[in-house]
């Protein structure tokens, strides 16, 4: 196989094998795994779950006797990150092998500056034969900068390393036709050629209930990745050398191959990067250019503008009821657009007494859903 670039997820049940506390023994198991794929050529990206659970054994707290607020999560998570790192740093130089530590909200990766910013510093780290730890910074994190669970953020982290394979290492073996918990008919889905409904119908819970994503977290980071041309693995972390055995192509879990035309890296950024700040609605007619002959979008086809968005915001476009069609960079603030829509592009000089050309969002600043 050739040397590809791989980031593991790990979660906070696999981390701590559904105990209160890090399983260590476990974590060395990984970390033995991962040294194999090192030896063999590939470079690796690590995105770990487990700051609050690190910070709760280290304190002795049990989920009982602290109240789950978010300012005593944070706490948890300032105690438990420097203890988390400490057990990786440990662990990897069993193997000689150093880690540097990359903390992140989704701040870091809606800004296209400092998303890029993250992306060169998560190069050198790999160009320089360090393994970057990723974790979401949960000690400053809150609900409006969260990227919400470390499956997303792993989608996000194997763009900017520009990955060729993503690993999400969880509680379950894979994606099954039905809850196999309660379900002694439910199979595994070896492979899922494409994320519709009935597959995102299928994802439940996490088994243990020590982590933020359950299954639809984990086809969402799948959705994400495979359009930015990335493979990706759903596999339980305790099966044997799992993370040896995926990396050498071998069936495990619920496979996800990526998708044959991967969107170029700005176009990963619009849907990986920044949530929507408002929506376009289209005619039926700019539906069809956008979509079927991959035009750009004029204002000529916009009907409506929904919510409040400055120029260079990632905005939703959606057809005549609503549905989602597309996301795009848009040209022009809400204000401005309310002005411009339904106008010919030749007017918009003379309706707003300037012009930052033709069209509202350009189709290199657009990406189908």
């Amino acid at each position: 196989m050739s040397k590809q670039t791989i980031v593991v997820k790990l979660g906070t049940s696999v981390l701590t094998s559904g105990t209160s506390k890090l399983d260590r023994a476990h974590m060395i198991e990984l970390v033995r795994q991962c040294a194999l794929l090192r030896k063999a050529g590939h470079q690796l990206i690590v995105v770990t779950s487990g700051a609050i659970a690190a910070g709760r054994e280290h304190l002795s707290l049990t989920h009982g006797n602290i109240a789950p607020t978010i300012a005593n999560k944070q706490m948890l998570a300032a105690v438990g990150q420097s203890r988390l790192i400490q057990v990786w740093e440990s662990l990897f130089s069993i193997y000689d092998i150093h880690v540097g530590q990359m903390l992140l909200t989704r701040a870091d990766l809606e800004d296209r500056e400092r998303f890029l910013n993250a992306k060169d510093m998560l190069k050198a780290l790999l160009n320089h034969g360090i393994v970057p730890i990723i974790n979401e910074n949960d000690a400053v994190a809150t609900a409006e900068i969260k990227v919400g669970d470390n499956d997303n953020l792993s989608a996000l982290a194997a763009i900017l390393g520009e990955a060729d394979k993503l690993l999400l290492l969880t509680d379950q073996p894979g994606l099954f036709t039905a809850d196999p918990r309660n379900n002694p008919d439910a199979k595994l889905i070896e492979e899922v050629a494409e994320i519709d409904a009935s597959i995102r119908s299928l994802a439940g819970d996490s088994v243990s209930g020590l982590g933020t994503g359950g299954m639809a977290t984990k086809l969402q980071a799948a959705e994400i990745a495979g359009r930015a041309g990335i493979e990706v693995v759903i596999a339980a972390g305790h099966s044997e050398n799992v993370i040896t055995r995926l990396s050498e192509g071998k069936s495990v879990g619920t496979r996800f191959p990526p998708t044959n035309s991967p969107l170029e890296n700005r176009k990963q950024w619009i849907l990986a990067g920044p949530p929507p700040h408002g929506e376009l609605v289209l005619d039926d007619g700019a539906c069809k250019a956008v979509v079927e002959r991959g035009s750009s979008l004029l204002p000529k086809g916009i009907t409506a503008i929904n919510g409040e968005f400055n120029r260079g915001d990632v905005v939703r476009i959606v057809n005549p009821q609503g549905g989602e069609i597309a996301r795009g960079i848009c040209r022009y603030p809400a204000k401005d657009m309310n002005l411009i829509k339904g106008l010919h592009s030749e007017q918009i000089d003379k309706t707003l007494g300037y012009g930052y050309g033709s069209v509202a969002v350009h189709r290199d600043d657009l990406v189908l859903k």
